[in-house]
């Protein structure tokens, strides 16, 4: 590989580097149905044993160097092609991919593979656990609520012993203990249709909010259930959300064509009448459209644009007024000012907003 790649891929116009980009993509998927079914018949004839290995998870780590997961996830993907051919072509199409074949393999049968593999296609990764959870629905998990242990404090001293403790195991060639892992993300599991593991840390005072909520509750559910309960904190907060990021109401003080456009083109501000309408119409979601007629499906960090800008007089209207993304509705505003380039940056992305009259955060009284 050049080590100047990126110095030639940066020379690229962005045309061209949008379209090589697609190609390497076909290619990669392409490359990856060659490998698994060179794995496939690799296994089948038992050729690792003639490679001084003794099985083919051992070749994959030590002859060819995957690790441990690549070499997890290309095994099954293999034996679960030579059963079924189908697979090979779509990894090669980007169908499906290797996460995705991995989750199924376990539940392919001769009788229902080719219209589970086809249910599968192009789906994320927690759409084909629901469809594996469909397939072996898995009981409730019991409502269970534990204390975990504190964490140990480790002075400066206690640290630097550790330290020499593993540069001096390491140096004897023995191999030290495996460090501890960092704290779990909270998980949603798909247990079986309609169904889901949620599992998450609290802190003690949100115990005690779940305690005092399971008290004053015990009338209506009556065994305290805790999914009952966050069931009712949530339709109560995502009520109070829908007033506050979009005006939702059940009873609206006045519509859309009763607000005189000469009114509205004045202010900056956008009408609450406005927002119901421009959230409807878009489903939640940014509005932005590619060339290639693609609609982004973000429902995260919206916020309420200006098609046509507020500084070149564009109205708060229905007709002006559309849902973007954060990242989508800076975009804009950068092409629109002729900025060039847009830099993506973490901050761009979900940081508080620091662009202009165009952007109108979803948030209670922002225009």
């Amino acid at each position: 590989m050049n080590t100047n790649v990126l110095s030639l891929v940066g020379q690229l116009s962005d045309q061209q580097l949008v379209t090589q980009l697609k190609l390497l993509t076909q290619r990669e998927r392409e490359a990856t149905a060659h490998l698994i079914a060179h794995l496939a018949v690799v296994d089948e004839r038992g050729l690792y044993l003639a490679e001084g290995c003794s099985s083919m998870f051992t070749y994959c780590l030590q002859v060819l160097h995957l690790s441990e997961h690549a070499a997890y996830g290309r095994i099954e993907a293999a034996r679960a092609a030579r059963k079924y051919p189908i697979i090979l072509e779509l990894l090669g199409d980007g169908g499906v991919n290797l996460t995705t074949v991995t989750l199924l393999a376990p539940h392919l049968t001769r009788e229902n593979h080719a219209d589970l593999l086809a249910s599968a296609k192009h789906q994320r990764k927690r759409q084909v656990e629901e469809l594996v959870a469909a397939l072996r629905p898995l009981p409730s998990v019991p409502p269970s609520i534990r204390r975990l242990p504190a964490p140990k404090c480790v002075s400066a001293a206690t640290c630097k012993e550790s330290i020499t403790d593993i540069l001096r195991v390491a140096s004897a060639d023995i191999q030290p203990l495996p460090p501890v892992s960092p704290a779990r993300r909270a998980v949603v599991q798909p247990l079986a249709p309609e169904r889901y593991k949620i599992q998450f840390t609290a802190s003690a005072e949100t115990h005690e909010k779940l305690r005092r909520a399971q008290a004053l509750l015990r009338h209506q559910i009556p065994d305290g259930d805790s999914a009952a309960i966050f069931d009712r904190a949530l339709t109560v907060l995502l009520e109070q959300l829908a007033k506050q990021k979009h005006a939702a109401t059940d009873r609206p003080r006045e519509r859309v064509h009763e607000q005189p456009p000469a009114e509205v083109s004045r202010s900056r501000h956008i009408p609450a009448q406005v927002k119901r309408a421009v959230w409807k119409r878009d489903g939640g979601r940014c509005a932005f459209v590619s060339t290639t007629g693609r609609r982004c499906n973000e429902q995260g960090f919206l916020e309420f644009h200006h098609v046509v800008r507020y500084s070149e007089g564009g109205a708060a209207s229905v007709d002006n007024i559309q849902l973007r993304c954060r990242a989508h509705n800076g975009y804009e505003f950068e092409r629109a000012s002729g900025r060039g380039k847009m830099q993506i940056s973490p901050s761009t992305r979900s940081g508080p907003s620091s662009l202009d009259s165009t952007r109108a955060a979803v948030n209670p009284g922002v225009a």
